[in-house]
């Protein structure tokens, strides 16, 4: 083991992620030399950040805590620390069953941790600054969290009992936050929250998302910025208007539908009926033409019946997503819908929906794909694997969307530059492209 290093893990979202990239800058103020997601211990000591959202992210957070807890026992690692969203939930109960590990924090203590450890040297001086970040993301791109909470209460999610109640950042810190990473090299902002357009109503006694990415638009040095986690209900269209008037806002939004029926809706606790969210997609391709939707959608829910989900591929058909995901429902404790409803639907029956509408989506993505052979196109590359470079276009978000692939025997191209390239091909993942 290196001594004076820590072993940074983290499991689940990107919002976990800007947490351990805050962690990690304040532990390297300290003297530690900091490494991210490793696959086994490497430093005296380790931090795992973990996900307590769904049942399979749960179960891979318990794997990768217990995993670092037989290398302690193994002497392979001096202490171990478990933080995130299942220490929030589950803190009393993992630290029974888990009594390798040294402490226990939850979703926003996780700063105590600092004092917890010495300085590796009396020189060494703890920066506690929010907007510091050892960026683990490729140099040119990074995650913006403009939130945490959700007021929501959907019936299926466990969030606000982790999270609690949706907490604004002020503009003046996030906009600080925007300039930091700009003179860090970040061109691409991912901006993110549990809940997006509910941005500002706790400070500013009003939705203030449009006004928030208005500001970050006019940040000199931010190339790109995309939005993701909107919600349907009470959408507010001037975001769009914002859309438009900046060419450095992305026509790309994340809106997780869930479903469209309504009697299933008003089982989620949505506030959304079929009707509202037809005319909402209608409405947001309407003033922002060209736009790339990525939505979510659930299967399974208590309530959903054959008609139901009928109606469910019938929508996914209109819409057309261009980006789209899809799980199925599985009962978290404490939930309303825990509480209110049986999880009646079998799980070979969840899984034979689920399989039915990804099938009708990959045909939809392989057309819209297709539709863009001989189009030419905008990318930022990424990394070079192989015989390509891979990059994105705008429409594109990172690790869950299509790439756009170029030989490299076709001229160097740079990590984080933009390039021209005509699109000559396509997938059912990706598309195939030249440099211009």
């Amino acid at each position: 083991m290196r001594r004076n290093t820590i072993d940074i893990i983290t499991l689940g979202c990107s919002k976990n992620l800007v947490d351990s990239e805050r962690l990690m800058s304040q532990l390297n103020s300290l003297g530690y030399k900091v490494v991210h997601d490793s696959d086994n211990p490497q430093g005296e000591f380790a931090v795992i950040n973990t996900c307590g959202f769904i049942g399979d992210a749960k179960e891979e957070s318990i794997n990768m805590i217990l995993k670092f807890a037989k290398a302690k026992e193994e002497r392979h690692l001096k202490r171990l620390y478990v933080m995130g969203c299942l220490s929030e939930r589950y803190l009393k109960e993992l630290g029974k069953e888990i009594p390798q590990v040294d402490h226990f924090y939850g979703k926003f203590n996780w700063n105590e941790l600092i004092n917890d450890l010495p300085p590796v040297n009396a020189n060494a001086l703890n920066e506690c600054n929010s907007i510091r970040r050892i960026i683990t993301t490729p140099s040119h791109y990074a995650y913006l969290k403009i939130s945490e909470g959700c007021n929501r209460r959907c019936a299926y999610c466990a969030i606000p009992i982790m999270t609690g109640k949706h907490q604004s950042r002020t503009m003046e810190d996030i906009l600080e936050e925007v300039e930091y990473l700009v003179s860090q090299g970040v061109k691409e902002f991912q901006v993110i929250a549990q809940e997006l357009t509910y941005y500002g109503i706790d400070i500013y006694k009003k939705r203030k998302i449009a006004e928030l990415v208005d500001s970050i638009a006019r940040v000199k040095g931010v190339k790109w910025i995309r939005l993701h986690y909107a919600y349907p209900h009470q959408f507010p269209m001037e975001l769009l208007d914002v859309m438009n008037k900046h060419k450095n806002i992305c026509k790309y939004l994340d809106i997780a539908l869930q479903h469209i029926s309504t009697p299933v809706l008003e089982n989620m606790r949505r506030h959304v009926t079929k009707e509202d969210t037809y005319k909402l997609i209608e409405d947001i391709r309407s003033k922002v033409p060209g736009i790339h939707l990525r939505t979510t959608l659930m299967v399974g829910f208590p309530g959903e019946g054959d008609k139901e989900f009928e109606e469910l591929k019938e929508f996914v058909k209109w819409a057309r997503f261009e980006r789209m995901g899809a799980f199925a429902y599985s009962k978290e404790d404490g939930t309303y819908a825990a509480r209110k409803f049986k999880d009646n639907i079998p799980q070979e029956i969840k899984q034979q929906r689920l399989d039915e509408i990804m099938d009708i989506q990959q045909g939809i993505s392989s057309e819209i794909a297709a539709q863009k052979v001989g189009s030419t196109m905008k990318i930022i590359i990424d990394r070079k694997e192989g015989d390509y470079y891979v990059g994105r276009t705008e429409f594109d978000s990172p690790e869950v969307d299509p790439e756009v692939l170029i030989p490299i025997n076709q001229g160097l191209m740079r990590k984080g530059c933009f390039y021209n390239v005509k699109i000559t091909d396509s997938d059912d993942f990706d598309l195939y492209a030249t440099r211009l």
